[in-house]
């Protein structure tokens, strides 16, 4: 089941304008994606960061919920399962059992792809 938040297809086209404010070769931190949020959609930076904080809130309880996001055109977000294994400690060489666990995983979309790849 899909959350929420994930219904929306407006931003894929959103998501690809704002990949062409930031064609630099370095990370974007959050600061400079808020400014950015603040410029395309004409709010304050404070506003952005709360609407930032809030779709990354939403996605993070979608995904602890055990949900996947779909953000059509942006990606797939989905929790993979990890079963219990046994393994060896890389300084003793004893065998260890490493506990099951989660990860969040994500698939990029095609427009997220295209955009990526119009880019380079």
């Amino acid at each position: 089941m899909c959350a929420p938040i994930a219904r929306a297809n407006h931003g894929a086209s959103q998501a690809l304008s704002f990949l062409s404010h930031f064609t630099r070769n370095f990370r974007l931190n959050k600061t400079e994606l808020v400014a950015a949020i603040a410029a395309d959609v004409e709010l304050s930076k404070a506003e952005a960061a709360r609407v930032l904080d809030a779709v990354l809130e939403n996605l993070t309880k979608a995904l602890a919920r055990g949900e996947a996001v779909q953000l059509i055109g942006f990606g797939n977000f989905t929790v993979a399962s990890r079963p219990e294994r046994t393994g060896r400690n890389p300084s003793t060489g004893e065998q260890m059992t490493i506990k099951a666990s989660k990860s969040p995983k994500f698939a990029a979309g095609k427009a997220l792809k295209d955009a990526v790849n119009a880019a380079a």
